[in-house]
């Protein structure tokens, strides 16, 4: 089994549909954002990471 980090939880990568996939995110880091359900998510690559931050307009 792999060791989780104090600020790090492991999380299977899974399909849904023909061509989305989704990961969760633990609900204590979204509270910690102070994100919202249905709230609108900025979704980007930078290199090898995937950045998710608040939408702004």
């Amino acid at each position: 089994m792999a060791k989780e980090k104090k600020n790090e939880k492991v999380r299977k990568l899974t399909m849904t549909g023909q061509y989305t996939y989704y990961v969760t995110i633990p609900k204590e880091f979204i509270q910690a954002l102070g994100w919202r359900k249905k709230q609108k998510l900025s979704v980007r690559l930078s290199g090898r990471k995937i950045i998710i931050e608040d939408w702004k307009k």
